[in-house]
């Protein structure tokens, strides 16, 4: 009976190691996102400072 409950524990404690750790493909996917949210970023950034020389009446083409 003690085997068996030590045999559980170790695959339990084996599952819950691998399990907890990030894969490539996890990490890369992380990367990917948090470069897409600091381009949506810049991009709100660039639309409220479009959207203020606007309200200030600049006319000045922007490029």
């Amino acid at each position: 009976m003690k085997k068996s409950i030590y045999l559980f524990l170790a695959a339990g404690l084996f599952t819950f190691t691998f399990a907890s750790c990030d894969s490539a493909t996890d990490e890369r996917a992380d990367q990917v996102e948090d470069a897409a949210e600091e381009q949506a970023d810049q991009i709100e950034e660039a639309g409220e400072q479009e959207a203020d020389r606007i309200e200030d009446g600049d006319t000045a083409v922007v490029q």
